[in-house]
């Protein structure tokens, strides 16, 4: 929590206060609504849910109640001012941490809330995930860069001779998770998915990569769409990913308020789910569902169990992954050798989101806690399973177990995506002979 509120402190307090009350895209709230949002969400769970004390400030839960007032319309609100919003949060923390030093979050605490300390991790994910969001907003502002970090490392010697994809066997795995003590609703419970061999992306989709989809005609062309992306992509006039544009022959991107050259060897970022499927079928492949995905990012053949992370239980490390708003853009492909999965594929965790095949969805025997509106109300077709975590999420919210989910027409998110196909005949055979019994965590 001290991790997320630094951050938070750090995203806000980077601008103007009058950019801390634009709003610099109709997609995003204002950054103060986002700050005092945070606090609001801190006061309803921790101090009064938690705690059982009294509201500090109940008048404001309608204003920063994401339900009740679309982005768009939120600066119309009598939101408070970043001097009040900076007041409201440290007066709601201060009494969190009072909560915090009294409670009993042992894991045989009765309290679900309290259990293993799960409403206070899942408040240190909502701040972190608010936190992405309003670094997603800095990418949107307009005006001379306010952020900085240092580069990502460059790509290791082996990268450049590394397999194009890599095989997943078929077979059984554990999805999901029932011992992961902090997951949100819709990760649970686990449950077995036969998944078949299928042969995926050893590292996310690359700039340069797109960059021959775009040579070719790919946004021209409505052979690789469908006909609600090939309809979205005339509506839009899209040409290009989210922030690139054309100076003379070449293409350059904005990030963060820098104006660059696109990096070939980069993974790609802000496409929307329609043109990540229209590259996929363009390159004769397709998105991996999400079960595929988790299965790559998880499975163990040689132990017969599903890990916590591609590289096992441990916790991420900056060897591992590119997370924590560590640096301000994706690693080069084939980085974080590391933190590869055993099949071998690169980075799936960090760096960037990737879109799934798959609609949002719940497990069999979801339940929905603490409240429906965090993922209940959001399951069905409409919205697309993202996976991975991209370079601004932070580790309190990437494990490999956890879902993300957005409408197929987004673009300003931290999203690229890897393609996978079919396994021929006789490729990928379960051949698991040392499988044990168990599964998650056995």
């Amino acid at each position: 929590m001290e991790r997320a509120r630094r951050r938070t402190m750090a995203l806000t307090g980077a601008v103007t206060e009058d950019d801390l009350v634009a709003q610099h895209s109709p997609l995003m709230s204002p950054l103060v609504w986002d700050l005092a949002h945070i606090a609001n969400q801190e006061e309803l769970w921790l101090v009064r849910e938690a705690g059982g004390r009294p509201g500090l400030r109940p008048d404001l839960d309608h204003l920063y109640d994401a339900f009740r007032t679309p982005r768009a319309d939120r600066p119309a609100l009598p939101l408070l001012g970043p001097a009040e919003a900076r007041a409201y949060v440290a007066e709601v923390r201060s009494q969190t941490l009072e909560v915090l030093a009294a409670a009993d979050t042992s894991p045989d605490q009765q309290e679900r809330l309290l259990a293993d300390g799960f409403v206070f991790g899942m408040l240190a994910q909502h701040e972190q995930q608010h936190d992405e969001t309003m670094l997603a907003t800095h990418q949107l502002r307009q005006g001379p860069p306010v952020l900085d970090a240092p580069e990502p490392p460059q790509a290791p010697a082996d990268a450049a001779a590394l397999p194009p994809e890599v095989l997943v066997p078929g077979g059984p795995f554990t999805m999901g998770t029932s011992t992961e003590a902090w997951a949100l609703d819709n990760e649970l419970p686990a449950h077995t998915v036969d998944v078949p061999a299928f042969w995926l992306d050893t590292t996310p989709v690359t700039n340069g990569a797109y960059l021959e989809f775009i040579a070719a005609g790919g946004y021209r062309d409505p052979a690789w769409w469908t006909p609600e992306g090939w309809r979205h992509v005339q509506e839009e006039g899209l040409e290009a990913p989210q922030f690139w544009s054309r100076d003379g022959e070449t293409w350059v991107r904005r990030r963060f308020g820098h104006v660059e050259p696109v990096p070939a060897d980069e993974p790609v970022l802000h496409v929307c789910w329609y043109e990540a499927d229209a590259y996929a079928r363009w390159a004769g492949r397709r998105l991996p569902t999400e079960s595929e995905w988790e299965k790559a990012a998880r499975h163990d053949p040689a132990g017969g169990r599903s890990r916590r992370y591609p590289w096992g239980d441990a916790d991420p490390g900056p060897e591992h992954a590119n997370l924590g708003q560590r640096h301000l853009r994706p690693a080069p492909a084939g980085s974080y050798p590391a933190g590869a999965a055993p099949s071998g594929a690169r980075q799936l965790i960090g760096d960037v989101w990737e879109w799934t095949a798959s609609d949002f969805a719940p497990y069999p025997g979801f339940e929905a806690f603490p409240y429906k509106e965090y993922s209940e109300v959001f399951f069905g077709p409409e919205y697309k399973v993202l996976r991975g975590g991209a370079f601004g999420v932070d580790e309190v919210a990437s494990r490999a177990t956890f879902r993300n989910w957005d409408y197929p027409i987004r673009r300003q998110i931290f999203a690229g995506f890897r393609t996978a196909r079919d396994a021929g005949p006789g490729e990928g055979a379960a051949a698991e002979h040392t499988r044990r019994p168990g599964g998650e965590g056995a």
